[in-house]
């Protein structure tokens, strides 16, 4: 499956489909290290940053808005019940502080 949609496009801009029109530069900032992730990906799908962004923009079209959702990740319960605890603990002037690394994990090892 992934292996044809990289061909499909690839073959999309081998054939210059996003050349066919007039363009406008534009110019963003994104970070660095998202830009060379993206970056390397693209390039294994045969495609440009340009050409990528294209993309996106003509989906934003079709779909009236963004083409996909919006929202914050479901997180396991469990997870969410650590984080209010640990939130909780914090809070709670009764809760035991460390300044010595050692001290604290010899009473974990307790």
């Amino acid at each position: 499956m992934i292996e044809n949609t990289c061909k499909h496009l690839q073959t999309l801009a081998n054939q210059c489909i996003f050349d066919d029109m007039s363009t406008v530069a534009k110019n963003f900032r994104i970070d660095s290290e998202l830009n060379a992730q993206a970056t390397t990906l693209l390039e294994g799908l045969g495609l440009s940053m340009s050409q990528a962004v294209s993309i996106f923009l003509r989906q934003v079209v079709l779909h009236r808005g963004l083409p996909f959702k919006i929202e914050y990740p479901e997180y396991p319960k469990e997870l969410m019940e650590a984080i209010e605890e640990a939130k909780r603990l914090e809070a709670d002037p009764k809760t035991k502080r460390y300044t010595d690394m050692k001290k604290m994990w010899a009473d974990l090892d307790k």
